[in-house]
Order: structure tokens, then sequence, then C-alpha cells
């Protein structure tokens, strides 16, 4: 490796906002904030979703009925504008 070309590898804590998770892990991402963590100062890096919290890792995920949307929406408009309509005719 070329010297003075690469960023610095280095530990970071990663900090999920919406459960006040932290973890450490390498990044070369910069940070201006610092924080004491495990008895060290790390970089500090704020997300606002990580695995902990995400609806999809956590069991939480919600699925979607599109097939109830779209039967609501021709309910409510009927065949207006619809290109099905139209190309039958």
């Amino acid at each position: 490796m070329k010297p003075g070309i690469h960023p610095e590898y280095r530990d970071v804590v990663f900090q999920d906002m919406s459960i006040d998770f932290k973890f450490i892990t390498r990044s070369t991402i910069n940070s201006r904030e610092k924080i004491m963590f495990e008895g060290k100062e790390y970089p500090l890096v704020k997300i606002e979703v990580s695995a902990e919290s995400h609806p999809f890792y956590t069991g939480k995920h919600k699925i979607v009925d599109t097939a109830g949307r779209v039967e609501k929406f021709r309910q409510k408009f009927g065949k207006v504008g619809s290109k099905t309509a139209i190309a039958n005719q």
C-alpha cells in the first residue's frame, strides 16, 4: 500500500438514536464527536436505524396488503381513467 493516500481505519462507536444502542466497529468515517465507551474514548457516529431497531430484523415487520389497496382504489374511483377500460372499448 502506498503511504499517505488511505484514510485512517480505526475503532468507531455507532449509536442508534432510536433506542440508544451503541456498538463498536472499525471504520474510516470522520466524526467530530467523541464518546467514552467501555473505559476508552472513541469517535462517535450517530445513526437513525441499526439492526437492533429495524423492524425487519426485530420481527416487528408489517406486511403491506397491496391487493387490498388496489381493490379499495378501484371501489373509490371505478374505471374512470383506467387504461384497461379504454383499451376494451
